[in-house]
């Protein structure tokens, strides 16, 4: 939201008040309302025309591969990486390059199987959309698929990183067909936000 703010939008104070429930907020801008969803459900408001912009991370981009979304700009916010990880004394022994199968629970099952059969390796994938560290602990599976920012979640879980796959950040995406039938102004966007994230920060 201070990039946002930074770009000139300004939402209606409800947007800040946590008690307010509503999900979609006027702004200072005529036409241009802001709408709250989970992060992993922006790329289907966009992809499907709901909302002609959005910000998602890079990896629900990854997992979903909507091809009616345009993603032109990093937005350098939300940097963590996307790891396959597992009980640290598991790791002692494991070696990953010797892997033809394995059983994996992470909220990625799409850019999980890809990312395996890349290199051959069989994933069998349990869908989980919380709680994914708890799965090794509790026999559900050995081995997670996940975010990892700073790890200190997977260190109070007993798990430790053993493969990387992707590195993450926020995008600013756009509907492709809203590019077209309105260039002007969806690109006028694509451009703010362009030079936002340019600019040096201000610090208050």
């Amino acid at each position: 939201m201070p990039m946002v703010r930074r770009a000139g939008i300004e939402p209606e104070p409800a947007f800040d008040d946590p008690d307010d429930r509503q999900l979609r907020f006027k702004t200072n801008r005529p036409g241009i309302d802001i709408i709250r969803v989970r992060s992993f459900d922006v790329g289907a408001f966009v992809a499907f025309g709901a909302a002609h912009l959005g910000v998602a991370g890079s990896d629900v981009l990854m997992e979903f591969d909507y091809p009616e979304i345009y993603a032109p700009l990093d937005l350098k916010i939300g940097h963590c990486r996307l790891m396959v990880a597992e009980p640290e004394e598991l790791s002692a022994t494991d070696d990953p390059s010797r892997w033809s199968h394995v059983r994996v629970a992470t909220k990625y099952p799409q850019l999980t199987r890809r990312h395996f059969a890349a290199r051959g390796v069989q994933a069998e994938c349990i869908a989980l959309h919380g709680a994914v560290e708890l799965a090794p602990r509790i026999g559900l599976c050995r081995r997670i698929v996940d975010l990892v920012q700073t790890g200190s979640t997977l260190k109070a879980n007993g798990l430790v990183e053993i493969e990387h796959i992707a590195d993450i950040s926020s995008r600013l995406i756009v509907n492709r067909a809203a590019l077209k039938t309105r260039p002007d102004e969806v690109q006028g966007w694509v451009d703010r936000f362009r030079a936002v994230t340019e600019a040096p920060a201000t610090r208050h």
